[in-house]
């Protein structure tokens, strides 16, 4: 059972986002999400990573927001999308669940500060235009958030899915968003538009990309569904989970002494997904 074993491996930290509980409105999705993290060796590597640099000794003297960010975007950028994008956007319905998921990523370096009023939202989209790393991605993310008239909760499954991703390549720049309370999934950058001046028309059309947005909207209660496409499509780092269990590696083909094992874990996931 050698290779079944190490083929196992690869799909349990996703296993482990569904057997934690019989019952999904019983549990506490975020902290699933961060155990399933905790299980992969990649993913807690780099969350570990982004703690320490916003959270940890090295932000002792102060909060060092450049490396922090740099940590958030490398997190994003180069762990599993699938865990990622759980501790991100997993589903709460009370308040214990929700304040988790907004302290996700350090919001009191990452996010908020330094001082206890937000700015201007023209300050961080000023900061943002002139990024070489910030610029690109609110573009993609305008893009790839435009809400379409003809879907019915803003945005068609494939759209939501490049939405998502977008919006967590937000995640560590300059205009990086976060949950702006525990009692719901609105997001929005921390800024406001009470001193804009004659660019207020600016200031709201920047900020209303967050809070007056239908297929971010969408896209985030889809995951609090658990329809979200995340889980399931892995193209650009992952293979199918089914299609990793059942390609176990064998010196007679894929399928030998391991495939009942695999056969029962892709029903498994199967059923639960």
């Amino acid at each position: 059972m050698a290779h079944c074993s190490g083929s196992a491996m690869l799909l349990l930290p996703l296993l482990w986002l569904f057997l934690r509980s019989p019952s999904l409105a019983a549990r506490n999705r975020c902290v699933d999400a961060a155990e399933a993290c905790t299980a992969d060796g990649r993913c807690q590597h780099l969350r570990t990573e982004y703690v320490a640099r916003c959270l940890g000794r090295d932000a002792a003297a102060g909060c060092a927001r450049a490396r922090c960010h740099r940590a958030l975007r490398r997190f994003f950028a180069r762990g599993p999308p699938a865990l990622t994008h759980a501790l991100l956007f997993c589903p709460c319905l009370d308040p214990v669940c929700a304040e988790r998921r907004r302290q996700t990523f350090v919001p009191a370096c990452a996010f908020s500060g330094p001082g206890p009023a937000p700015p201007s939202c023209l300050e961080p989209l000023d900061a943002c235009e002139h990024s070489g790393i910030c610029r690109p991605r609110l573009l993609a993310f305008q893009v790839s958030c435009v809400p379409a008239p003809s879907a019915s909760d803003g945005c068609s499954r494939e759209q939501a899915l490049s939405c998502l991703r977008a919006y967590a390549g937000l995640v560590g720049t300059a205009v990086t968003p976060n949950y702006v309370d525990n009692v719901s999934a609105r997001v929005a950058p921390w800024c406001d538009c009470g001193a804009s001046g004659n660019r207020r028309e600016e200031c709201e059309a920047f900020r209303e990309l967050f809070t007056g947005n239908r297929c971010l909207d969408g896209a985030i209660q889809g995951f609090d569904r658990g329809q979200s496409p995340v889980l399931q499509d892995h193209s650009h780092s992952h293979q199918n989970p089914e299609h990793i269990l059942l390609q176990v590696p064998s010196a007679d083909g894929p399928l030998q002494e391991c495939s009942l094992f695999s056969m029962l874990l892709v029903l498994a996931l199967q059923a639960l997904l």
